[in-house]
């Protein structure tokens, strides 16, 4: 078992730890509170936090944005347009219960090609979630 994947192909909790504290040191150095959240392949939470000020929904919307990653093995927001009025994705953020978020914030992760995971954040703007989401995981596994 290594401290990035546990058997099984997931990720693990000590590689979902560093994540958060790579996004927590990101979102400080920009004047931003959000909250974080890592899961496996299937969308359950590894581990997550919500920073002092971060507002109460960005959690939910942090661990939608990477379940929502995880599930589909795409970035969040790669379904804005698609799931638009008339969009071939339409109707698609009312599945899974309503957990299918599609804005910007949450992100794949592939080691060495394999599927391991998901990051979710949420607080900034959806650029700004994306980008900080996107520093921890190529901090973390190189991509």
């Amino acid at each position: 078992m290594s401290d990035k994947v546990v058997p099984g192909n997931d990720i693990a909790l000590a590689a979902a730890l560093r994540m958060i504290a790579d996004v927590v040191v990101g979102a400080e150095g920009q004047g931003l509170a959000v909250s974080v959240a890592v899961v496996d392949r299937a969308g359950n939470v590894v581990a997550s936090g919500r920073m002092p000020g971060a507002a109460l929904g960005t959690m939910r919307f942090a661990t939608d944005k990477a379940y929502t990653s995880a599930i589909w093995q795409y970035p969040s927001g790669a379904f804005r347009e698609s799931s638009q009025p008339g969009g071939d994705d339409w109707g698609l953020t009312s599945t899974e219960s309503g957990r299918i978020v599609v804005y910007d914030g949450g992100l794949p992760i592939h080691v060495a090609g394999e599927f391991v995971g998901a990051i979710g954040v949420s607080g900034g703007t959806g650029e700004q979630d994306a980008a900080l989401a996107a520093a921890a995981r190529g901090v973390e596994f190189g991509v």
